[in-house]
């Protein structure tokens, strides 16, 4: 039970690794408040822990949207300690055929959606200390073909996340990044069925497989518990070793 009496925020946390971080946890005792625009099937996840988890609805491009989420957390829990800045979305397309449109969805989603998560968070837990973890990626620092919008913003979120640690270590809050590699979900898992892919990429993975959701899960906690007290404006790969061309 690492995080007991803990309160957790985690936006985009009704599915993907946003729902393996708000399930982790939760099974190590914190009080968890997912938001998302949809729950889709956390409802199983609210039936599991009626007590401690919560569902909220949230559109991270809005900043009263994401302060009225911390002050319901706050209401409901007392208190909130832990904000993970999840939720993003993936457009994909070379440059010279990328959308206008798609282009302002990722930078209005991934980057401006965790600029105003962490404004939002400030005011919260400057009151008595905490943490808070931006979910970047392997691709903020490795050139991916026909990424060009999802690269730029996770790299932008890294940046963000070393200036918001020295920014907010005087008033004792953390700010740490988390990036995986490929997970063995969603496009990670549609990678590996197919054959012709998978042999493509599979030399690339030190390990020789995917990541797996928990394992992603686990580095978030070690981020937000008292182990990781010292450590401040860090961005920690999770990607078992991988090599990119």
């Amino acid at each position: 039970m690492l995080l007991a009496g803990r309160t957790a925020v985690i936006t985009g946390g009704t599915r993907g690794l946003g729902r393996a971080i708000a399930e982790r946890y939760l099974a190590e005792g914190a009080n968890v408040v997912a938001a998302a625009r949809n729950p889709h099937d956390f409802k199983e996840v609210l039936d599991e822990y009626p007590d401690r988890a919560r569902f909220e609805t949230v559109e991270v491009t809005s900043a009263e949207s994401l302060r009225q989420l911390m002050a319901t957390a706050c209401r409901h829990f007392g208190t909130v300690d832990v904000v993970v800045a999840n939720a993003g979305v993936s457009r994909d397309g070379r440059v010279h055929r990328l959308s206008e449109g798609d282009w302002h969805e990722m930078v209005d989603t991934n980057l401006t959606g965790t600029f105003l998560t962490t404004q939002a968070a400030v005011p919260v837990l400057e009151k008595q200390g905490g943490r808070i973890i931006n979910v970047s990626s392997s691709m903020a620092t490795r050139v991916a073909v026909g990424a060009a919008g999802y690269c730029a913003t996770k790299a932008a979120i890294e940046m963000f996340t070393k200036v918001s640690a020295m920014e907010l270590a005087p008033k004792g809050i953390l700010v740490n990044g988390l990036a995986p590699g490929v997970i063995d979900e969603g496009m990670g898992r549609d990678l590996q069925t197919n054959k012709k892919v998978w042999e493509a990429y599979r030399t690339r993975f030190a390990l020789g497989r995917l990541g797996r959701s928990e394992e992603v899960a686990a580095a978030a906690v070690f981020l937000a518990q008292d182990a990781s007290s010292y450590v401040n404006g860090h961005v920690l790969e999770v990607n078992g070793g991988l090599l990119w061309a």
